[in-house]
């Protein structure tokens, strides 16, 4: 979980105003709810992708490309985006936003060849791009500080959850009605939200549950610095860079066995489609369940010893590397599954510890700014080319082959994370010396 500064709008919320904290509760909900439409978009590709490719002859490179631009897109767009969102408006942003990545799943549905359905993909991905970082600034500013870490994790894994329900739901339908109705009942579910946060949720009714002074404080310092200041802060240390390297290159195991887990189990197990599309949602639930209860830990592991987030990070990449790098070795059969299910358990445990660096390691007021290069650095690194280099290396070795390869990359990351780890103590102390002197 992204723990206790994960954004800069957030603020003590009266708990005498039970009317107040129960729209808050309303917004929340209905705010992972298109989270979970977010996903659902998103990973319902992963679910079709054996009939996609009997359907159209593809190879696995080009459909990893169907799954890695959504990725790129947003990694690409994030930065920028979210920036525009916070001048125009969130909410307003956020209806926008589900409202376009909902009619580009229509377009998936009815598009006649790969290049539209690449088309109506990267679509996605522009809808979803900043989505992730406004959605949890809005939920953040209207709820008390003490209870940020448990709204962020579970916000993160909400992420998680919407790709079950993506995968599980789109293979239910795909098996019974094709593959094309499996995208039109992700973007009914997404627009029918949409109407609903439109008709409920308002920057007027959200105003009195934000301490306004102090975000209109953060804002109005933010949009003042200088796009030199911007960046100095934002890569300021040695260890806020491990921190981005180490969350992006971790990430690369959920995005590639997600795309890929349901063709696995097709391929490898003779499982039909929809039966492939529910067991792959199994391990998506699995890392959903580990990044709640990884971040939960690392923040109690770290209470005392601020060190140990690094620590707990190194430990979940090194316990993913040698888990699946076993796993993927073994004969076909449920032990197999199990090993791999562990692994699954622990690739994207790095998150929540890498979001309480980056947020320690950067200014209060260019947190929403931080959280986007974060979200960037994960993107770019880890989730865009996740797909489609598994896919175009299936190409050559063969898809088991190109999963075998798979967990060297949060060894990679382990080692970013211990760079990190060295110079952290050094870096924190050094900037809280900065802010010290700044506020005298």
């Amino acid at each position: 979980m992204l723990v206790q500064h994960a954004a800069p709008t957030a603020g003590e919320v009266s708990v005498a105003k039970t009317d107040v904290r129960a729209y808050a509760w309303v917004v929340f909900a209905l705010t992972v709810g298109l989270l979970l439409s977010d996903y659902m978009s998103r990973q319902v590709l992963n679910a079709v992708f054996p009939p996609l490719k009997a359907a159209w002859h593809l190879s696995d490179a080009q459909l990893g490309s169907l799954s890695s631009v959504v990725a790129l897109m947003v990694g690409v767009l994030t930065f920028p985006l979210s920036v525009l969102a916070d001048r125009w408006g969130r909410v307003k942003s956020i209806v926008l936003m589900a409202a376009m990545w909902s009619l580009a799943t229509v377009g998936c549905a009815i598009s006649a060849n790969y290049g539209q359905l690449l088309l109506a993909r990267a679509f996605v991905g522009i809808g979803e791009a900043a989505y992730g970082s406004v959605g949890i600034a809005v939920v953040l500013s209207i709820f008390p500080v003490r209870l940020r870490s448990t709204l962020t994790g579970t916000f993160m894994a909400g992420g998680a959850f919407g790709s079950v329900l993506g995968m599980a739901l789109g293979g239910a339908v795909a098996a019974h009605l094709g593959w094309r109705a499996a995208f039109g009942a992700m973007a009914a579910m997404g627009i029918v939200l949409v109407v609903i946060y439109r008709l409920v949720v308002t920057e007027k009714r959200l105003a009195p549950l934000q301490p306004a002074s102090v975000t209109k404080q953060t804002q109005t310092r933010g949009m003042r610095m200088s796009l030199r200041e911007l960046m100095k802060g934002l890569f300021s240390t040695k260890s806020v860079v491990c921190a981005y390297v180490g969350s992006g290159l971790h990430l690369m195991v959920p995005a590639a066995v997600w795309a890929w887990m349901p063709s696995f189990l097709n391929r490898y197990y003779g499982m039909a489609t929809g039966k492939a599309a529910m067991c792959a949602a199994v391990f998506v639930l699995v890392t959903g369940v580990g990044m709640v209860v990884c971040g939960n830990l690392a923040d109690r592991l770290s209470k005392n010893v601020r060190e140990r987030k690094w620590s707990a990070a190194i430990a979940y990449c090194l316990a993913c590397f040698v888990l699946l790098a076993i796993g993927f070795h073994m004969p076909a059969g449920p032990w197999q599954l199990i090993v791999i299910g562990v692994g699954m358990f622990f690739c994207a445990g790095a998150s929540g510890p890498s979001g309480a660096m980056v947020a320690n390691l950067t200014p209060p007021t260019i947190h929403a700014s931080a959280f986007a290069t974060l979200t960037l650095a994960n993107n770019l690194l880890g989730l865009a080319p996740a797909a489609v280099l598994t896919g175009i290396i299936a190409d050559r070795i063969g898809l088991l082959g190109a999963l075998q390869l798979v967990p060297f990359a949060p060894l990679v990351a382990a080692a970013a994370f211990m760079i990190g780890k060295r110079n952290y103590s050094g870096d924190l102390d050094r900037l809280n010396t900065l802010r010290e002197q700044a506020t005298r």
